[in-house]
């Protein structure tokens, strides 16, 4: 068992409430999650608040992937339609 207290923060709007948040995990990924911080300079529960920050960032956003989000409105200016992709699909299967 790996118990956590999340440091009070002051900062200019305020501060941020101290809560002590506690984890069952195996060994062994205690472990490499300790490996994991060490080796990108942050402490475990820095690691564990920006995984959650994640977590909560992409529920609230789009759920279109960053590829995906990239190709929006690529072709807007083409010439290209229906009839041009159906031509390209039945020479590529027939």
């Amino acid at each position: 068992m790996l118990t956590y207290s999340l440091v009070k923060v002051n900062t200019s709007k305020g501060a941020i409430m101290q809560t002590k948040l506690t984890l069952r995990l195996e060994d062994s990924l205690i472990a490499q999650a300790k490996g994991y911080a060490k080796d990108h300079d942050k402490s475990l529960s820095q690691v564990v608040t920006d995984y959650f920050k994640m977590l909560t960032q992409q529920t609230e956003t789009t759920s279109i992937s960053p590829i995906t989000d990239s190709l929006i409105g690529v072709l807007k200016s083409s010439d290209l339609d229906q009839k041009d992709y159906k031509k390209y699909l039945e020479e590529k299967y027939l």
